[in-house]
């Protein structure tokens, strides 16, 4: 599987963006899909995952602001970002892991995509 994040900018403090996750191959609905961040000098983080059965899990930091959702014809994980804030400043990271709720726990993601960089400035 191949992932392809797209959808990253530059936008204010309060505006809305929304990326999106394009994968390869014909099995996209049995993976549980995540998105990480990592901004400079930190760890990369979970941001939110939803399972094969749609259920979301959502960081606290980005409750009520973020949602995630998927779509298996299109083979595609969207997270919508709202209210947006400058320490939402980060490269974001789509993954894909087979486990049933993995979460925040990277190493149990397998495949990983090359990230796309949201900067929201104040």
């Amino acid at each position: 599987v191949q992932l392809q994040a797209s959808g990253g900018g530059l936008v204010q403090a309060g505006g809305s963006l929304r990326l999106s996750c394009a994968a390869s191959g014909r099995t996209f609905s049995s993976y549980f899909m995540g998105w990480f961040r990592q901004a400079p000098g930190k760890e990369r983080e979970f941001v939110a995952g939803i399972s094969r059965s749609e259920s979301a899990y959502y960081a606290e930091y980005v409750k009520g602001r973020f949602t995630i959702s998927r779509d298996n014809a299109k083979n595609t994980v969207y997270l919508q970002m709202n209210s947006l804030k400058t320490e939402d400043t980060a490269v974001y990271y789509c993954a894909a892991s087979t486990g049933a709720q993995p979460m925040g726990s990277t190493s149990r993601y397998i495949y990983w995509g090359q990230g796309t960089l949201v900067t929201v400035s104040s």
